[in-house]
């Protein structure tokens, strides 16, 4: 162990149940409230190619992924070949023992024996569990959880298959053993990644319409939506394409649902006249877009942060909007949560921006507090109103009063033209720049609310890193690590990144003496 993690690398090709082992193996060490990270990289096929799930556990906080590893699970020979020169001094392999790899590092595990051909992911689990210290009955649980209620002779499988890989571990020389050091007084954890952090998020701000139409990596947020559906009195309807998924949210919005879409750059790409047409009606929306390298199709299955100016100015016309790129876990659920609230609050489309590396990273967290949170609530209120109900009166605010249709005696007009106050089309170019103004004025309260970003380490630094999104782990941890070897260094992490309010940032840049941004997409001069 180095740096206080113990770090595993599964490699092999897709369909070999790689991400079993790294979903179950997460679990395990969740349960036993080690600190977690769990990162995949895997191309853009069904089967073949080569796909890796990186686990980093410690005792101590981590925040990110490491190059380097300890422990090598190649469920193929190709993954010693690609990934030998990063194993640790002490690192071991745990492969096949068909395999023909000649290196002194390596555990040949009989798993023929052992398992089935489908079930040796598990047996390699159970291989893996042993040598790192944790209890046999503690896996069999979450093999118990996961399998038990879907089929349970297959969970009596592997139940089998993981003992007998187990037993067959203990018998290996207490030279390969690798015990992670216990934890006393272990807090409770939960283990889930980011897009389900951010189904969450929603479920807890009270979403009851999704709609969207599969592209990674943003498939998994409405995946999740679906198996709360029934128990949250929630609707997720997948439509024939990008366009229909987001026409059909902002319908759903109208009506008084609060609705979200999730997609990535090319399904948003599709999606761009509705954002205005959600503008232009001041219709409560909030979208998630997962980046992933582009441009076109790009490289589906990975991750990149280059979609941020795409976001910002994304749709026809003008008009305000908040744009938050989460760096954790726990940023994903409140951060969610805020974008619901804004939507409601001033009435328009706001932005979700995250990546694949978050998207299908696992961390271990504290449970969310849901006590203190309620639903964002739909109006209701209309004993103030008068008769005619104006729906774009003009105010101070910018925000006019919400009616939802068919609720009250008042007629509630909508127009995806430019309009009157009570929702009839104009071309009046006094009645244009009042309702103009009126839209953008709704950015002074966004400013307003706008989530200042995160400054840690060293008053007046030699260096300091600045970044948004995804990158905020590893940069906490590269500037503590700078700070150990005497450099004064510090971070300064944006969660919003749109509007941007300079006086909650500028001093820092000041008193900085280099400033370096750290973002994962190309430098344009």
């Amino acid at each position: 162990m180095r740096d206080g993690s113990f770090n595993i690398l599964i490699g092999g090709e897709a369909g070999q149940g790689l991400a079993t082992i790294g979903d179950f193996l997460s679990k395990a060490f969740g349960r036993c409230v080690y600190s977690l990270v769990t990162t995949s990289a895997y191309e853009s096929r069904v089967r073949g190619g080569h796909s890796t799930v990186a686990l980093r556990v410690s005792v101590e906080e981590v925040a990110s992924p490491n190059e380097s590893f300890d422990l090598l699970v190649a469920l193929n020979p190709e993954s010693v070949k690609l990934h030998r020169q990063d194993l640790s001094a002490q690192g071991l392999i745990i492969l096949d023992e068909a395999f023909e790899v000649d290196d002194e590092a390596c555990i040949r595990v009989p798993f023929k024996e052992l398992a089935k051909g489908k079930f040796s992911n598990i047996a390699a689990v159970g291989v893996v569990g042993f040598l790192l210290g944790l209890e046999e009955q503690a896996l069999l649980r979450v093999l118990e959880d996961f399998f038990s209620r879907k089929n349970p002779q297959l969970a009596r499988e592997n139940q089998e298959a993981l003992t007998k890989a187990f037993r067959w571990a203990s018998e290996l020389p207490p030279s390969f053993h690798r015990t992670l050091p216990p934890i006393s007084d272990p807090p409770s954890r939960l283990i889930i990644n980011g897009n389900q952090a951010i189904a969450l998020g929603a479920l807890s701000a009270g979403v009851k319409f999704s709609s969207f139409y599969p592209m990674s990596p943003a498939t998994s947020i409405p995946l999740e939506l679906i198996d709360k559906g029934k128990q949250m009195g929630l609707i997720v309807e997948q439509a024939e394409d990008e366009i229909a998924a987001v026409n059909m949210a902002i319908g759903a919005s109208f009506a008084g649902a609060p609705s979200m879409v999730a997609t990535s750059g090319g399904g948003f790409a599709l999606m761009v006249e509705a954002v205005s047409l959600a503008a232009a009606s001041e219709t409560p929306l909030v979208i998630v877009v997962a980046q992933r390298p582009g441009p076109a199709t790009g490289l589906p299955t990975r991750t990149e942060q280059a979609d941020l100016e795409f976001v910002l100015h994304a749709g026809h016309g003008e008009f305000p909007r908040a744009i938050f790129a989460p760096g954790t876990i726990e940023e994903c659920f409140h951060l969610t949560r805020k974008a619901f609230e804004l939507a409601e609050r001033y009435q328009g489309p706001m932005f979700l921006l995250t990546d694949q590396f978050l998207a299908d990273s696992y961390r271990a967290v504290k449970p969310f507090d849901l006590k203190s949170i309620s639903p964002v609530q739909a109006p209701s209120e209309v004993s103030a109103l008068s008769t005619p109900y104006r729906r774009y009166a003009v105010t101070d605010s910018g925000v006019s009063p919400r009616l939802l249709p068919g609720r009250s005696e008042h007629l509630v007009v909508a127009d995806s033209h430019e309009h009157t106050e009570n929702g009839h089309i104009t071309e009046d170019p006094s009645v244009r720049k009042l309702m103009v103004e009126k839209r953008l004025r709704k950015l002074k309260a966004i400013r307003a609310d706008a989530i200042p970003p995160q400054t840690d380490g060293d008053v007046n630094p030699e260096l300091l890193l600045v970044s948004w999104g995804s990158s905020k782990g590893a940069v906490s941890e590269a500037a503590a690590r700078m700070r150990s070897k005497g450099r004064a260094v510090a971070t300064l992490h944006f969660s919003q990144v749109w509007p941007l309010v300079e006086e909650q940032f500028t001093e820092a840049l000041k008193e900085a003496g280099e400033v370096v941004c750290v973002e994962a997409n190309a430098r344009q001069v």
